[in-house]
């Protein structure tokens, strides 16, 4: 059998996002690597209920302030219980960058620029 294990995202400043990722969906550190040397920090997150995992990478020697992400076409989605209360506070968060009320959808952007979908379950 395979199953889905992780995604990866790397990122600019690992504590903003994990402090946004924690606000925007509630998803906890579930484990953390290090290197030695201090050249990268892997951090994985969950959302307390499933197996998946959020892979947030930094990478000390990357030297830029942002990752180009290209056309923004591939995203991360999560489904939620209560649309709307999620909605409130993602408008709150200022991070909703693309409605798609035709198909009871939207986006936000996390710190980094990634597109992640919020659709009802």
């Amino acid at each position: 059998m395979i199953t889905f294990a992780h995604v990866n995202f790397n990122v600019v400043d690992m504590e903003r996002s994990i402090a946004f990722y924690k606000e925007a969906l509630g998803l906890g550190e579930v484990r953390r690597r290090a290197a030695d040397d201090g050249s990268y920090l892997i951090v994985f997150l969950g959302d307390g209920q499933t197996g998946f995992r959020l892979e947030l990478t930094w990478l000390r020697d990357w030297g830029k302030d942002r990752y180009d992400l290209g056309d923004e076409e591939f995203h991360l989605a999560f489904g939620v219980d209560d649309f709307a209360a999620v909605k409130e506070k993602h408008a709150a968060m200022h991070c909703i960058c693309y409605e798609n009320n035709e198909r009871g959808v939207y986006f936000i952007n996390d710190p980094d620029g990634y597109w992640i979908e919020i659709v009802p379950r």
